[in-house]
């Protein structure tokens, strides 16, 4: 560092407090970055790399960007997975000889961005620490933007670890180096690492208070110390809105594992990772973002407490039964600003003048919505605001001092009301009188001078001067005026009494501008006080919102109130898959049942065709207990469901080619867990078991698991399968059904009646399938022959005829057309079979003229008697 100039050697000593990070060094104007930081920094930013003289024998490589922009620079980087370090000037320049002394004042990182587009605001960004004490491990995950920090522990167990640090989806996880390189093995996808180690005890007490540090254990408190020590290393600045801290044990929820999220598509599809075809999608109708993110952490996080499972159900009941009241409030929600993030910019000191306003204009709300739910007669939405603090002193002091329309900017006066400040009133005063002062002079220098093009301007080097173009120079009188400025085309100049004013009306509004800000920040201090109490009334606000989101979807979806209790048997009847039946605009859902109960039937062996609709009927059951235990209604005709701990699935095909492993061995691995973890409060789902290896060792695979599920596990399972000949297992495992997805054979033609059955399948109808893909007829006409020379060729499926009479309804009802079902899919389902009866044709017309004349109907301006009328005619057609 000797040969390098004072400058650049503070740069490198500065470097130095955060070499992972790029330090934005401020010069002047710019952010500049200098060697390895330049060199990558240009390159990511695309931006023009430089060169500077140092004091080294070869010039410095150097990039910068404006300070007014680079928050969006900032930005492009971390929304990359890098942290950049902010150093700025600590001392007035102007008072300072030599070096400005320099300082990093925050360390922007992945996890504890506060501004960017890649924040959703209907996605928490959380930050996660990890721990190990003893035989225990703990995580504390931590959003910034709204200052939750929630924290639990769990036994010492890798893929547990994982299973809930994957729930909150961090975007950074830090702890110590060796926990780091295990969790580094195991992430489904890359987050930034980062090394750190636990806080002293005093931060911690001066963060959150001794009485909430004596409830954690000590693997909680380790990873909640690390946390803290990370946040404030980087954020360099209290964190007032980060003092509470939510602990839990995770066997108060049902354990999801990230690839059950994900074969489920709680939250995103498995094909594009959108959210559009997911439970989410379909239960958010949420009108604020805190609301939002709720209902992705309750979907997430499903239940296994009774009675709060019953309360969350009372809510949505009340709601679903009155639709005025769910309409009131969705109107008093929608124009509810994000309380969340509000106050933590508030806490963060960068909230403006804009938001302060929108923070008075939501706490506006809170009377009318508390009024709402406390005459609502729904003991659960009472309970919910009952004593609710409705921060009327906030939303009064912001409207007091702020004017309605404020500017962005903190530092180009035009904040504050008049009236709120007597000096800052006399400011305003002197300053108006001044401008009318010298619209008066630049009327009395015309009229004295003859020069009508004669004007008064502003610039910050000259300040007010009189401006004459050229061509009127010859009629200004000798000796008048203080030639200032030449310009091309014109001449400016002062008189001392111009210069005198100027002195008056600048010194009125530098100290205007300057007394509008220390009474903003006044006010911002105000509302920091409070932070605590804008919480809770945000928590109230997100967790109605969520309420009202699933009241309307459910009673729109014609979703039933689930019984959920403690027992073992599951119950549901005429069940539909929530989401595929959603996507279906036109076609009616085959609604099937599913019963397993302890003392008869709590295993499925479900065969039948490819596209039969299996994988379907499976999720379907997983959804509707996923729903239930979030206090959701569900899509079913009724349901009884217990209290489910967790949910196994292995649905469609995966392999890690990275890890070395086939598909049939990533299939192995997730049984193996399935049977270290499941427990008889257990939900299995199994698609297409024991397939990637021979038939012979698939088939002995596939029964020995099911053998050792009954016999060891004793869980409910759905297990399906093209291994026909596991039919047998029904007479040797009494607590096995055989059932099969019904099809119709019919003069050559195969229609797939999504409807469960009792009974086993005795083909797959693959090579009908392979037709339908559209595969070459040489192709399909060789595979029925190698099928007929090995003696396979099955039977015609003996279908029940009350069966087909009943799908014959179904289908008649929405269309001439059987549809496959996908999960998956967007667009128009694929037909699989079209029908050629002509009473169909006619039936299913008739049907679509009915669902036009429903869908058009306008019932909130037809009058009691019409709709009776209407339903009438509507019948007499029907018959």
């Amino acid at each position: 560092m000797a040969g390098y100039t004072p400058m650049i050697q503070q740069y490198l000593s500065v470097k130095d407090e955060a070499k992972d990070a790029f330090l934005f060094f401020r010069l002047g104007d710019f952010y500049e970055m200098f060697f390895d930081d330049a060199i990558q920094a240009s390159r990511e930013l695309e931006i023009t790399l430089t060169g500077r003289d140092g004091g080294g024998s070869e010039k410095i490589p150097m990039c910068g960007v404006p300070y007014h922009s680079a928050e969006n620079y900032i930005n492009r980087l971390v929304e990359k997975g890098y942290k950049v370090a902010i150093c700025e000037q600590v001392e007035d320049p102007a008072s300072v000889k030599g070096i400005v002394k320099r300082e990093i004042v925050r360390i922007v990182t992945p996890g504890t961005v506060m501004e960017t587009k890649a924040l959703t605001s209907e996605q928490n960004n959380f930050i996660a620490a990890a721990a190990i004490c003893g035989n225990e491990s703990a995580i504390a995950a931590c959003d910034l933007t709204t200052g939750e920090l929630y924290t639990a522990s769990m036994p010492k167990q890798w893929e547990t670890l994982m299973d809930e640090l994957n729930v909150y989806s961090p975007s950074e996880i830090i702890g110590p180096e060796e926990l780091l390189s295990e969790i580094k093995n195991r992430l489904t996808i890359p987050v930034p690492l980062t090394t750190r180690e636990a806080a002293p005890l005093s931060l911690l007490q001066e963060q959150f208070g001794q009485e909430q540090l004596t409830k954690l254990n000590e693997a909680c408190l380790e990873a909640v110390s690390i946390l803290t020590a990370y946040l404030s290393e980087t954020q360099k600045r209290s964190l007032a809105h980060v003092r509470e801290i939510h602990s839990y044990q995770t066997n108060q929820y049902m354990i999801l594992d990230h690839y059950t999220r994900r074969n489920l598509e709680l939250t995103e599809t498995v094909r594009d990772r959108s959210k559009k075809g997911s439970l989410l999608w379909l239960l958010d109708r949420t009108q604020t973002s805190m609301g939002a993110r709720l209902l992705r952490r309750w979907i997430d996080k499903p239940l296994l407490n009774e009675n709060a499972i019953a309360y969350r159900l009372d809510a949505v009941e009340g709601m679903y039964q009155n639709l005025i009241l769910r309409e009131d409030i969705r109107a008093e929600l929608k124009p509810i600003y994000d309380l969340e993030r509000l106050t933590g910019r508030v806490a963060y000191g960068n909230a403006n003048g804009r938001d302060l306003n929108a923070l008075r204009l939501s706490l506006r709300k809170l009377p009318s919505l508390a009024q709402l739910c406390a005459d609502s007669q729904i003991t659960s939405l009472q309970q919910l605001v009952a004593g609710t603090d409705v921060c009327a002193d906030i939303a009064d002091t912001i409207e007091e001092v702020l004017v309605e329309d404020a500017p962005v900017s903190l530092r180009e006066g035009g904040l504050i009301k008049p009236g709120c400040d007597s000096y800052l009133d006399q400011l305003r005063e002197a300053s108006v009188n001044g401008k009318k002062w010298l619209a008066e002079l630049e009327s009395r220098e015309r009229e004295a001078t003859g020069i009508k093009s004669l004007k008064i301007g502003f610039n910050k080097v000259f300040g007010y001067y009189l401006e004459i173009s050229k061509a009127s120079l010859q009629m200004l009188p000798e000796g008048r005026y203080e030639r200032k400025q030449t310009l091309a085309n014109a001449e400016r100049f002062v008189t001392p009494e111009l210069k005198e004013k100027e002195k008056l009306i600048l010194d009125a509004e530098d100290k205007m501008v300057d007394l509008e800000y220390e009474k903003f920040i006044e006010l911002r201090n105000y509302i920091a006080n409070h932070l605590g109490r804008l919480q809770k009334a945000a928590a109230m606000i997100a967790e109605l919102d969520v309420y009202q989101s699933m009241a309307s979807v459910s009673a729109e979806r014609r979703f039933v109130r689930p019984d959920v209790s403690s027992s073992y048997d599951l119950h549901i009847e005429a069940g539909r898959h929530p989401v595929v039946e959603a996507m279906l605009e036109q076609a009616s859902f085959i609604a099937n049942d599913t019963v397993l109960e302890k003392d008869n039937k709590w295993m499925m062996l479900i065969t039948g065709p490819n596209m039969a609709g299996k994988s379907t009927y499976m999720r379907q059951t997983a959804l509707v207990c996923i729903m239930a235990q979030i206090g959701c209604f569900v899509p079913a005709r009724s349901a009884r469901v217990p209290m489910i701990d967790r949910i196994f699935t292995r649905i469609g095909a995966a392999d890690d080619l990275i890890g070395g492993q086939s598909t049939f061995m990533v299939e192995m691995k997730d049984i193996q867990l399935m049977t270290e973890k499941a427990t008889s409060s257990s939900l299995i789902i199994i698609d297409e078991l024991g397939r990637g290896t021979s038939t012979a060792e698939g088939m002995a695979i596939a029964q020995a698991v099911i053998e050792y599920a009954e016999r060891y596990i004793g869980c409910k399972a759905l297990v399906s399968t093209h291994f026909h000949e596991l039919a047998h297992l029904e007479q040797s495992l009494d607590s096995l059904a055989n059932t099969r997805m019904a099809v119709e054979e019919r003069n050559g033609e195969v229609t797939f009646l999504r409807k469960l059955v009792g009974g086993a399948a005795d083909t797959s109808y693959g090579i009908y399938c392979a037709q339908l893909a559209g595969l070459p007829e040489p192709i399909i006409g060789r595979a029925y022959e190698l099928l007929a020379e090995a003696g396979a060729v099955s039977e015609v499926v003996p279908v029940d005829i009350n069966l087909l009479e009943s799908a014959e309804r179904y289908t008649a009802a929405a269309s001439a057309e059987l549809v496959q079902l996908s999960i998956f899919d967007d667009p128009e389902p694929q037909t699989v079979h079209k029908g050629s009866s002509k009473r169909k044709q006619a039936a299913a017309n008739e049907a679509e003229q009915l669902y036009e004349e429903l869908r058009k109907l306008d019932l909130m301006n037809m009058t009691p008697m019409q709709a009776m009328q209407w339903l009438n005619e509507m019948k007499n057609k029907v018959n």
